[in-house]
């Protein structure tokens, strides 16, 4: 596909934010390139998306490092940016968004732009400035359990109050003086699609992956990318950090399907009952495919016998990447991950930096991509 202009230019608080809004924009027929972390120099794509791994990290380093990636992708051309944040809006009073928002609106000298958290697909929507769950108020889904950001409230206005500068409103339909936000209604793919053409001019865009699409399709001129559309067969390790309903549920399919999984206990491993030899001894042994998952729900977390101050996230994080570094070591051609965390931990260790993204798989699994190191390997 010969294009030399870049449509879009995407910031992702996480790898598997990052990849999902990837997913969409390639869904939506623009070629796409996915960088871990903000490369070092230019890649051709009609849209670019830097994962970082901002989501929770003080503020001043998530605003610092997502100025860096806008100036990045500002100096390659992208001629809009679009700062890509979980579906559910992380809503914690100290959180992320409202300081990087603010921050962007500033850099790019707009003087408004739209919340839009949506996910049709995935059952995210919001309504007169509240967000739902499948229907459900937020802060009374089962993301009010979330380990890492669990949520509080539902209204918009009021979580980015806690977070912003600047004042929310929920429509663009009375004059309003200074730099300011809006919360379009957001239900239905119908939506978005409005959402889009209303407001697609703009420099600026923060949202969920929902609307990342329909600004693609604006852009799109029908042809389709000539990236390969397969993945690579061979053996897999499957690796799960995510403690969503989600991939517990398909955690719990598996096993009940009769196939290797092993769980990570953090008391096995800081007694070193559990060690890197003995998990890489077991992926060894296994067959075709063999899961590694350190998931677990929000009451067993807080039950664990562990020294208080104990870095969970960075203790599975490691051993996760050495898990991947030793499968790819090993033969394994297929590396899959669930959890934005954990998919940045192991796609760093194993130095792919560059992703060319594949066929769209579904909502919440978006697609395969292959990543590069230097030459070609999979990811």
């Amino acid at each position: 596909m010969e294009n030399n202009r870049i449509y879009i230019g995407v910031i992702a608080d996480d790898f598997t934010g990052a990849s999902d809004a990837a997913s969409f924009l390639k869904e939506g027929r623009l070629s796409t390139v996915l960088c871990s972390g903000i490369p070092a120099s230019s890649y051709t794509a009609e849209a670019v998306v830097i994962a970082l791994k901002t989501r929770s990290i003080p503020a001043g380093e998530a605003v610092r490092e997502s100025l860096a990636a806008a100036r990045y992708l500002k100096e390659i051309g992208a001629e809009q940016i679009y700062f890509k944040y979980c579906s559910t809006f992380d809503s914690v009073p100290e959180g992320n968004i409202g300081p990087v928002a603010d921050t962007l609106m500033e850099y790019l000298k707009v003087p408004y732009t739209l919340l839009c958290p949506s996910l049709p697909a995935n059952g995210r929507t919001v309504r007169e400035g509240h967000l739902y769950v499948d229907g459900i108020p937020l802060h009374e889904s089962h993301m009010r359990h979330h380990p890492l950001n669990p949520m509080w409230d539902d209204r918009i206005p009021e979580l980015m109050r806690r977070q912003s500068r600047y004042p929310v409103y929920l429509n663009d339909t009375e004059d309003h003086a200074g730099r300011r936000y809006y919360v379009p209604d957001y239900v239905t793919e119908e939506d978005g699609e409005r959402i889009a053409e209303q407001y697609g001019h703009l420099p600026l865009l923060t949202g969920g992956s929902g609307l990342i699409k329909h600004l693609a399709q604006l852009h799109s001129t029908g042809q389709q990318d000539t990236a390969e559309t397969a993945a690579k067969p061979g053996r897999a390790v499957l690796l799960a950090g995510s403690c969503s309903i989600m991939t517990r549920k398909q955690i719990r399919t598996y096993t009940e399907s009769g196939k290797t999984a092993v769980q990570l206990k953090a008391e096995e491993l800081l007694a070193g009952k559990q060690t890197n030899a003995s998990l890489c001894r077991e992926m060894d042994q296994a067959g075709e495919e063999i899961l590694f998952y350190s998931s677990d729900s929000p009451d067993n977390i807080a039950n664990y016998n562990i020294p208080k101050g104990t870095d969970l996230s960075a203790l599975f994080e490691d051993v996760m990447q050495k898990l991947a570094i030793h499968a790819q070591k090993t033969g394994r051609t297929r590396i899959i991950t669930a959890g934005g965390e954990t998919s940045g931990a192991v796609t760093d260790s194993l130095g792919y930096r560059i992703f060319r993204i594949g066929q769209s798989i579904a909502p919440g699994c978006r697609s395969w991509c292959r990543g590069k190191i230097i030459p070609y390997g999979w990811c």
